[in-house]
């Protein structure tokens, strides 16, 4: 079967029935690859990960689809709905037609140096040497990341950050060669370097507006990073901003003081709690969580989904199925909180793309012509529950039933709030190093070009080398992920936008239903159908600025601790809504699983709460401390 529907001219509604049919089939062809790979699952094949992925880029290239599309378009008997989804279609073949043999030729050379560096990324024997022993301690990126927040000795957690320092040099050569690549297909295209193209294709503006976007923001912070770094030098040593000891400077005696709070075994129970608490549903949609770090696995959580969420012409709703990842150590100091996290990152990437309510699957995948901002927007608004005391007064309980106290929530503002901007430049990093990246002389992009680059935008942007070096990003190798680091800067500002929207008309989020209703009604249900910035402006009123997030960097530390105390007294008092054992609706079928082996179904169990209890019998055999 061919990538593209019948050229003869047929019903409209027959060719989006078409259109919807191959889109499908592609996707999840391609998706079911991206995971056996990632998850390196048995029997997985970079080779057919590559195929799937040309065949998913043929499709969408397809100029024939586009033609089908445009001759549709020029019915004046259209339905609203029907003309609705033949845009969509139409905008999202744009973004990759390719009509220039060379240039298709070229994605297919880069699909395949991509999954191959992907391949030669997990096989990578990451870790760090034991300072006592010498020996060399197998780690994922994560646990080497955890360890540096929480381990007392200086001298591992400097061994740690040498081993994050590895990842550079053993991609390095090959990434210079997708660099190359990349920018050629680029410029084949119209565009002014790769970054450019994916900006464009993904957002809807130019890579120079973008940067126009993020230009006050980082002028803003400079000086507070600046005031920051001399903060914390006075308060603790010179040494506290070495790039290993940042993280523990910050959130080290605190990590471990909180960890009893945030055990690892409930976390699933309680984002299931959390997100059921603000009324989110996930319309029948199917869940793989894969939660526990294990060798040769993608050293990056993330979610995908190889079903959209889309209705049919008929009304049948098509719900979504997700397979979600994290790199979780469950013994380790700090592991639950950042399971937590990723459970509510992640899962708030699935309950947005499972309430996408259109009549197409191309309005509910995640590619271009879907913002990344706008995807970004809805998983980093729920993550922000946990830094909340108003969450964690009511959700981060003890394994012997105890809430968090107030004077550890208290030292935790006070240990972190005056650095948040630290979290600020980090993320800034990431787009100004690839900006620079693209930009770069072909004759420039070598091994060593590329590595000094790197280490000059961490000391420009971060004040320092980082604790996170920037060639240890994941995002920046795969096709997906790459030049899109952005959008977490553009997201990060719409959550601030949206939570402080939501303070002014409901005065609360956490366990109110209404919060969930309003995400659902006009972030969620449109898809990229609606432009990010226009649904920002719809939710909150008013433009997309950075405004909030600078506002929230200023605020003294007695402010946010007078309010904070405020939320936490009356959620101890409230307590959840929905309370430890009771069963948290969520509309959702849950699979548990470690790599092949699947560990609980909440089909099978009778509910998620089951599920998850079948989940921490398993927790407690695989790692007996938990």
């Amino acid at each position: 079967m061919g990538a593209s529907v019948d050229t003869q001219r047929i019903a409209p509604s027959q060719l989006v029935r078409q259109l919807n049919e191959k889109y499908e089939k592609a996707h999840k062809a391609f998706e079911d690859n991206f995971w056996a790979t990632k998850m390196n699952l048995k029997g997985n094949s970079s080779a057919a990960l590559a195929q799937t992925k040309t065949d998913y880029d043929a499709f969408l290239g397809d100029a024939a689809n586009l033609q089908a599309v445009r001759n549709a378009l020029q019915d004046t008997k259209l339905s609203p709905e029907l003309r609705k989804t033949l845009e969509i279609m139409q905008k999202t073949f744009l973004c990759y037609i390719t009509e220039d043999p060379q240039a298709t030729a070229m994605k297919e050379k880069l699909n395949q140096l991509e999954a191959d560096l992907g391949e030669w990324r997990n096989q990578m024997e990451l870790g760090y040497h034991d300072p006592k022993t010498g020996k060399f301690e197998k780690r994922s990126s994560v646990q080497l990341r955890n360890t540096m927040r929480t381990d007392a000795s200086e001298d591992v957690r400097k061994a740690c950050w040498e081993g994050m320092r590895t990842v550079g040099p053993h991609v390095v050569s090959k990434f210079c060669d997708i660099i190359k690549l990349r920018n050629r297909l680029a410029r084949n295209l119209g565009y002014e370097d790769f970054y450019d193209y994916k900006v464009k294709t993904a957002e809807g503006f130019s890579k120079r507006e973008l940067f126009q976007k993020l230009a006050p923001l980082e002028e803003a912070t400079r000086p507070i990073m600046a005031e920051a770094r001399t903060t914390l030098q006075q308060k603790k040593s010179a040494s506290a901003l070495q790039p290993w000891n940042i993280s523990y400077s910050l959130s080290g005696d605190i990590e471990r003081e909180m960890d009893p709070f945030f055990p690892f075994e409930e976390a699933v129970d309680v984002w299931a709690r959390t997100f059921a608490g603000v009324g989110i549903q996930y319309k029948g949609a199917t869940m793989r969580l894969d939660l526990c770090d294990r060798p040769r696995k993608y050293s990056n959580g993330f979610c995908h989904w190889p079903q959209p969420a889309w209705r049919k012409e008929g009304g049948e709703w098509v719900p979504s199925q997700a397979n979600f990842t994290s790199l979780a150590t469950p013994n380790a100091v700090g592991s639950g909180k950042t399971a937590l996290n990723t459970l509510l990152h992640e899962g708030g990437h699935a309950a947005h793309f499972a309430n996408i309510d259109q009549g197409s699957p191309l309005f509910s995948q995640e590619r271009a012509p879907t913002s990344v901002a706008y995807a970004e927007n809805q998983s980093m608004f729920l993550d922000s529950f946990i830094d909340d005391a108003a969450w964690k007064g009511r959700y981060a309980v003890s394994r012997d039933g105890k809430v968090i106290p107030w004077d550890l929530v208290r030292r935790g503002i006070e240990a972190t709030h005056p650095y948040s901007v630290f979290m600020v430049r980090s993320m800034l990093a990431v787009p100004f190093f690839e900006k620079a990246l693209y930009e770069l002389p072909e004759d420039r992009v070598t091994p060593q070009g590329v590595t000094a680059l790197a280490d000059s935008i961490e000391q420009d942007v971060e004040g320092g080398l980082a604790g996170r070096p920037l060639m240890s990003v994941p995002h920046i190798l795969a096709d997906e992920s790459s030049a899109y680091y952005h959008a977490y800067v553009l997201a990060e500002m719409s959550v601030h936008q949206t939570r402080a929207h939501f303070k002014r008309k409901y005065g609360e989020m956490v366990d109110n239903p209404k919060v969930g209703q309003d995400l659902e009604e006009i972030y969620w249900r449109p898809g990229n159908g609606t432009a990010f910035l226009d649904l920002v402006q719809q939710l909150t009123g008013e433009a997309l600025t950075a405004d909030a997030w600078v506002s929230k960097l200023k605020e003294s530390v007695s402010s946010v601790v007078q309010q904070e105390e405020q939320e936490y007294k009356e959620a101890v008092q409230q307590g959840p809504k929905i309370k430890p054992g009771q069963p948290a609706d969520l509309g959702m079928h849950v699979i548990l699983v470690h790599g092949d082996e699947v560990i609980a179904d909440s089909e099978k169990a009778g509910s998620i709460q089951a599920a998850t209890a079948q989940y921490k019998e398993w927790l407690n055999k695989t790692f007996p401390s938990t």
